[in-house]
């Protein structure tokens, strides 16, 4: 599997080195609108480096890997689908779902497959937690309660994240959408939306603070909030089911060492049998949904995290958007 990178930041670079650990990859483009950075990550794979995206998915790319700011990530990844490429895009793969809808059509059109980098379905912790939910020792799920948030830094307001024609929006369409995704990968699709986003803090046009309460057709609750007024940065989800709970906590860095607790509700109640799991070692995740994405390519299986779900999440974020009043792409 021949990889193309678009975008050799910090999630770019990630992607390509993930590859390291797959056997039968190998990257051969790296594409930036900064030639330096395109240079540098080309030079650890002994690829060509471009300034040009279309260098990226040229005839000997299989698999491109998008990894821009968020207004490129729906152009990019439908002219690689237009060029018969299966694409790795990162979250939320456009500014909206009126964005992304003609790249879902036009990829299934052309038969390919394209993965959308939700990432934190990937770590340890919640592998795990799906394994113990699908296992049903939670019992029929009742609702999920989560907080993800950080403290940005001096000057965040004028970064592209919180510029709406690149991001589309503020927190709520960069952390938020992971806490949407994982909600609904875990209790299903949303009915009903609720909420509001707003700006607390910092001096930008955009969301700092998004407040979620999403509900299933079954009524089951996701209630969600996603920051960057965090000042220590936080990640926690608690999944609730009928006879137990499972908490998740922490990311690795500076979010902590990452940690699953399940707490089994016990007949007769009281305190509850607790296990927990840690996972103080390296992250892991980036080769396992890359290894997951190619194992889908080879068996010709529709993406586990595909267009559907960006599209799921990104029509929850314009309705609370709606709902606010606030800036964010149409």
């Amino acid at each position: 599997m021949r990889i193309g990178i678009v975008g050799c930041g910090l999630i770019g670079g990630k992607r390509a080195d993930a590859t390291k650990q797959l056997p039968g990859t190998s990257v051969v483009a790296c594409a930036d609108p900064q030639f330096a950075r395109a240079q540098s990550l080309a030079n650890r794979f002994r690829a060509r480096a471009s300034a040009d995206w279309h260098d990226a998915i040229r005839d000997d790319v299989d698999l491109v890997v998008i990894a821009t700011t968020h207004d490129q990530l729906a152009e990019l990844t439908l002219a690689a689908v237009r060029a018969g490429k299966h694409v790795l895009v990162e979250k939320p793969a456009a500014r909206s779902a009126t964005e992304l809808e003609p790249v879902a059509a036009e990829a299934e059109r052309r038969g390919v497959f394209v993965h959308v980098g939700f990432n934190h379905r990937y770590h340890r912790a919640f592998r795990k937690a799906r394994e113990l939910v699908d296992s049903g020792v939670l019992g029929e799920l009742m609702f999920v309660r989560a907080r993800y948030g950080h403290g940005a830094r001096v000057g965040y307001e004028k970064e592209w994240r919180m510029d709406a024609a690149l991001s589309g929006g503020g927190e709520l369409i960069d952390q938020g959408m992971h806490l949407i995704d994982l909600s609904r990968w875990f209790l299903g699709d949303f009915t009903r939306v609720d909420g509001t986003a707003r700006t607390f803090y910092w001096d930008t046009n955009v969301d700092d603070n998004a407040f979620l309460l999403l509900r299933t057709a079954k009524d089951q609750v996701a209630w969600l909030h996603a920051s960057a007024t965090e000042w220590k940065n936080t990640f926690s989800m608690e999944i609730y089911g009928k006879v137990g709970k499972l908490a998740i906590d922490g990311l690795g860095g500076s979010y902590g060492t990452e940690r699953l607790t399940h707490y089994q509700m016990l007949p007769e109640m009281g305190p509850p049998p607790t296990t927990a799991w840690e996972y103080p070692m390296g992250d892991d995740s980036w080769a396992v949904e890359m290894a997951e994405f190619l194992e889908d390519i080879s068996l010709r299986r529709q993406p586990s995290c595909g267009l559907r779900d960006a599209l799921a999440a990104l029509r929850v974020v314009k309705a609370i958007y709606q709902e606010s009043g606030h800036a964010h792409h149409p």
